[in-house]
């Protein structure tokens, strides 16, 4: 995907950029993301836990995620769901309101064609017509997309979820196996001890 000149541009993207440490797609469909999330939910970056971000995914796009909308892993408002999807449930606790963004089967399927001669770069059997055709048709599909963002990258659909509770702070406590300090509501009771979870595990 060729990502157009107006959006590499931003300073807001280029803080994205700066925060992950390189330009990529997948940077690039979390300020998507971002964007249209703080969007429908008429929301402005949150100063401190007035916004979740729940990830299905743990890719690049998260970075920009966090750096717009101020949902950190630090403070306990993005929260990672481990399903391997590009979509994201944004929420507000000021209003209760939530969407729920996916991105949209198109946005990086190949069209027949073009994923031919893609093949045929790659494997080195491309003739410079053939390279300039893939070239033409990548760059006519990732203007149309951009054309449309950011949704035409993302289904979006309210949802209602029940908000976390927000971050709550607890003392440490020794684990008597390793000694290391654990957080105390993360330790694993066996007996009349208590572990830390590798401790336990293992």
């Amino acid at each position: 995907m060729i990502i157009p000149q107006n959006i590499l541009d931003r300073e807001d993207y280029k803080a994205c950029a700066d925060f992950h440490g390189h330009i990529c797609m997948g940077l690039t469909l979390g300020y998507m993301a971002a964007k249209l999330g703080l969007r429908h939910l008429a929301e402005k970056r949150a100063v401190d836990e007035e916004l979740i971000c729940i990830a299905e995914t743990d890719a690049c796009g998260c970075d920009a995620i966090q750096v717009l909308t101020g949902c950190t892993f630090g403070k306990g408002n993005f929260i990672y769901h481990d399903i391997g999807k590009m979509a994201f449930t944004f929420a507000s606790r000021t209003t209760g309101e939530g969407v729920r963004l996916a991105m949209k089967p198109n946005v990086m399927t190949l069209p027949t064609e073009e994923q031919e001669l893609m093949e045929k770069i790659r494997s080195g059997d491309a003739s410079k017509e053939d390279i300039q055709k893939y070239e033409a048709l990548h760059e006519t599909r990732s203007q149309a997309l951009f054309a449309g963002a950011p949704d035409a990258f993302f289904s979006v659909e309210e949802v209602t979820i029940r908000l976390p509770q927000k971050a709550r702070m607890a003392p440490s406590k020794l684990c008597d196996k390793c000694g290391e300090p654990v957080m105390q509501t993360k330790l694993h009771a066996a007996g009349d001890k208590q572990f830390c979870r590798d401790c336990f595990d293992g």
